[in-house]
């Protein structure tokens, strides 16, 4: 048996080998259909790692900063997932969680060019592989065979990483569906926990964040467990739009901008001159 000790200070008792779910599943149904991952002594992990000796928990779902983390987090595997069924060839960059949402960056074959125009087939194949409710398979490889794995796979900016980035020991990989991926987790134990997407934006950015090496191609994300919760993000995100102080200033002519003058540098119009210096004589 394991003690677990929960942040109220409670202790209970389970079986050697119980799982965060599992736990979740003791307290309550409903609670054990909201957590998405969870934290053993401070570290965040899968719902379905096997917890073998006495340890603290807490259990994160979707509105706690872990509980996004690790949602968006698989949501960029998803998302790769996707683009290797669409092109073939495609080369992986990093593909990380970020403050709102995910990004992956990417190197299509054979010179081809991913624009916002191929965003509603490319979200359309996540949302089919999502409904699939492909679990996520972590493993633990050596780096000798991880280097291996992934030039067998042809995945060249994976296998520098792993040889310049990556210490000797073990690395683990993450799989799902025909994907395989290298990274630390943690992630959501199947994509079905996936019910709403979109992608936002695509960018370019250079490899390593080095000027000197190629350019890829950047496709942010954001994706949530309910459907209602992306709506409302992009309502919000409309309302955001309405209120952009690019769109204001260019509709009531307070200020532009000039490429010979730096986008960081706004001009001032007649009208945001005398907007402004009202503003001057009311601080004073």
């Amino acid at each position: 048996m394991v003690k677990i000790t929960f942040p109220d200070g409670s202790v209970r008792s389970y079986e050697q080998g119980v799982t965060g779910l599992q736990i979740a599943e003791s307290l309550s149904p409903a609670l054990a259909r909201d957590v998405v991952s969870c934290g053993i002594n401070g570290e965040t992990t899968e719902l379905n790692r096997p917890i073998n000796e006495d340890a603290s928990i807490n259990l994160y779902k979707f509105s706690d900063d872990e509980g996004k983390h690790t949602f968006w987090h698989t949501s960029a595997h998803l998302l790769a997932e996707a683009l290797q069924e669409l092109y073939p060839g495609i080369q992986f960059g990093f593909g990380p969680a970020v403050e709102n949402g995910f990004f992956y960056d990417v190197m299509p074959a054979g010179g081809q060019v991913i624009s916002e125009n191929d965003f509603p087939k490319i979200e359309a194949k996540m949302r089919e592989l999502a409904k699939k409710n492909e679990p996520v398979v972590r493993r633990e490889v050596s780096k000798a065979d991880a280097i291996e794995e992934f030039k067998a796979m042809g995945q060249d900016y994976k296998v520098e990483h792993i040889d310049l980035d990556l210490e000797d020991g073990t690395i683990t990989t993450y799989t799902q569906g025909s994907f395989t991926d290298l990274c630390r987790g943690p992630h959501i134990p199947n994509t079905g926990y996936i019910k709403a997407l979109k992608l936002t934006s695509v960018a370019g950015a250079y490899w390593r964040g080095n000027e000197k090496n190629k350019m890829l191609t950047r496709i942010y994300g954001i994706s949530f467990p309910k459907k209602s919760m992306l709506d409302e993000y992009l309502a919000m995100m409309e309302e955001a739009k309405k209120r952009d102080h690019r769109k204001l200033g260019k509709d009531l002519e307070l200020f532009t901008f000039s490429q010979r003058v730096g986008q960081g540098l706004p001009l001032w119009l007649p009208k945001g001159a005398a907007l402004r210096d009202r503003l001057e004589q009311f601080l004073r």
